[in-house]
């Protein structure tokens, strides 16, 4: 239990060290994550909604993120991504904007978010595909269906530097 506390406090305050501090340096910081648990009951349904503990674990990720100022939150079109990213959207005053993962330009998303602080709201296989058009290369592979915990924080400085960082938060 103590090893969680600690764990957890070195997380909530160690997470804004990444985000952007100077809006003018244009540095660019986006937090990609999974959506946390859905509903498997119905193995045909193919938009199913959070269970209890997923919607606790979307609570928890606004916690994790409540000293970061998020310039723009994006989800996929899905009850599970939009029911995730909601609780962060509520308390940034945000509108989650919806992208589609098979029309992706990196580029282009780039471009768009330059000098912001963004978090992106995706799947197993979505989130790591979307940070490693992000880097340039392919460097995380999916995620483990059982597995909702994962951030990963990739910076692009002012000079296009691009750093990475994953973190995993229970």
């Amino acid at each position: 239990m103590r090893h969680l506390l600690i764990f957890t406090f070195t997380i909530l305050f160690a997470l804004p060290t990444f985000s952007q501090d100077d809006n003018t340096s244009e540095t660019t910081t986006y937090y990609f994550i999974r959506h946390a648990e859905k509903n498997r009951s119905d193995a045909n349904d193919k938009n199913p909604h959070l269970i209890q503990i997923g919607i606790l674990r979307a609570a928890k990720w606004s916690l994790v993120f409540e000293h970061i100022k998020f310039d723009a939150i994006y989800s996929t079109d899905y009850n599970r991504t939009k029911e995730t990213a909601q609780p962060t959207a509520e308390k940034n005053g945000l509108d989650v904007t919806i992208y589609d993962p098979r029309q992706l330009n990196s580029e282009t998303f780039i471009a768009n978010t330059k000098g912001k602080t963004v978090l992106v709201v995706g799947h197993s296989n979505t989130t790591p595909m979307f940070v490693n058009a992000v880097l340039g290369e392919k460097k995380h592979d999916n995620i483990d269906d059982s597995n909702n915990g994962n951030v990963y924080i990739v910076t692009i400085s002012g000079s296009g530097e691009k750093t990475d960082t994953l973190l995993v938060v229970e």
